[in-house]
């Protein structure tokens, strides 16, 4: 078990990293194709994937089932990043953190609509407020690196990556957190060699500037691996609820980080799409937020 102290640093760690990995994706594409930084980011993580298992002396099984959750978390993985990378010719990286903080309310409605999970009133609430900022996001920050097509991109990514977890769980193989991921790695760059004929022709000709190299190594090392460490460290040692409300911080983060570090500005009517939108999330996860400020003796 970890330590109060470490259990608050891991957490905030966690939250850092989700915050700044937008941004990273970024800066990767300055000067590198979408497509090519999404295949280097993950043929460049394999081998630290790998090594974490053989250092932690994990198994990665190769059996049927598991073979089949790797390849449904490969889908939130290659799947949902392919929408993500596109996205960034249109969106600034503080939308992108913003798009997939509305998971947990795309994931509700999963739950709802396919497995019948009830939603409380309040849930409905807060979806509608979201759903409303979003509206007068895409209304007012079409000249501020903010399109509607942009949003449909980030959404669509959003929407894969819910899904994908749906798979995962209804599989339920008994894999070490580790191995899941590494295994959904793998399957990955699979999908990436497949890719590759298609987007050779837009491979680099020449190293890329400092900026872009340094987002590429982010999302590598920091957005892949150690993100994932911190995640499935909290996910033994705090509540679901405390987990999930990083959703609520990470887009708040994002967009001061990618305003003061990307000169990302809003327009005013983009500014309060967003804090109509936060709002939203922030009635989403009404019992959550009260849960983890007034806990239970």
């Amino acid at each position: 078990m970890l330590t109060q102290k470490n259990i608050v640093l891991t957490y905030a760690l966690l939250v850092l990293i989700w915050s700044t990995t937008p941004l990273a994706i970024v800066w990767s594409v300055e000067d590198l194709h979408p497509m090519w930084a999404l295949s280097l980011r993950f043929i460049l993580a394999l081998p630290f994937a790998l090594s974490l298992l053989w250092f932690f002396k994990v198994q990665f099984p190769r059996d049927k089932l598991s073979l089949k959750s790797y390849v449904a978390g490969a889908s939130s993985f290659i799947g949902s990043q392919i929408f993500i990378y596109w996205s960034t010719y249109y969106l600034s990286s503080g939308i992108i953190a913003l798009m997939f903080g509305l998971a947990p309310i795309i994931t509700g409605l999963i739950g709802r609509f396919v497995f019948n999970i009830r939603l409380a009133l309040y849930q409905w609430v807060g979806m509608g407020i979201a759903v409303l900022g979003l509206g007068v996001i895409c209304l007012g920050g079409s000249d501020q690196h903010i399109q509607p097509i942009g949003i449909a991109l980030a959404l669509m990514s959003v929407l894969v990556y819910c899904v994908s977890m749906f798979w995962v769980k209804k599989i339920n193989a008994p894999l070490d957190p580790m191995a899941q991921a590494a295994g959904s790695i793998s399957v990955s760059v699979l999908c990436v060699l497949c890719m590759m004929p298609f987007i050779w022709q837009y491979a680099p000709t020449e190293i890329p500037h400092a900026k872009s190299l340094f987002g590429l190594a982010y999302a590598v090392i920091m957005a892949s691996l150690v993100a994932m460490f911190c995640y499935f460290k909290l996910v033994k040692n705090i509540k679901a609820s405390t987990l999930s409300l990083t959703t609520v911080l990470t887009p708040v983060i994002a967009l001061i980080i990618g305003s003061v570090l990307n000169d990302e500005k809003l327009s005013g009517m983009a500014f309060i799409g967003v804090v109509v939108l936060l709002s939203g999330l922030v009635i989403y996860f009404l019992k959550e937020i009260k849960a983890s400020l007034f806990p239970r003796p």
